[in-house]
């Protein structure tokens, strides 16, 4: 498991039916490609994010496939629409097998 990983999200806290959305989502993850050196000329390990997902209710709504080229701390904006009250599940998956996981509820208005 990285060191530091903390992962953030932004949405709503209510949405009319129907209403199209912006989410908004950053991990701070270092990323590492496994090409750089540390100080002492060691190899750092690869650790990246290599895939996000976003469901709704158990629905997928996006699937990303990442590459060791993004850039430290991944940021993702998208939009959603919101068919009913529900849950959002955000899960970044790591290198090392680590899976990080948040959600965020929204209700209808």
């Amino acid at each position: 498991m990285a060191k530091g990983v903390k992962p953030r999200v932004k949405v709503p806290k209510s949405a009319s039916a129907g209403e199209t959305i912006t989410i908004k989502t950053l991990i701070s993850h270092p990323m590492e490609s496994g090409h750089r050196k540390d100080k002492e000329g060691n190899i750092i390990p690869r650790s990246i994010i290599h895939r996000f997902t976003c469901e709704f209710n158990g629905q997928g709504i996006i699937d990303v496939v990442l590459a060791p080229s993004v850039s430290t701390n991944p940021y993702f904006q998208f939009s959603a629409i919101v068919p009913e009250a529900g849950e959002f599940l955000f899960r970044w998956y790591d290198d090392d097998g680590s899976i990080y996981e948040e959600t965020k509820s929204i209700t209808l208005s």
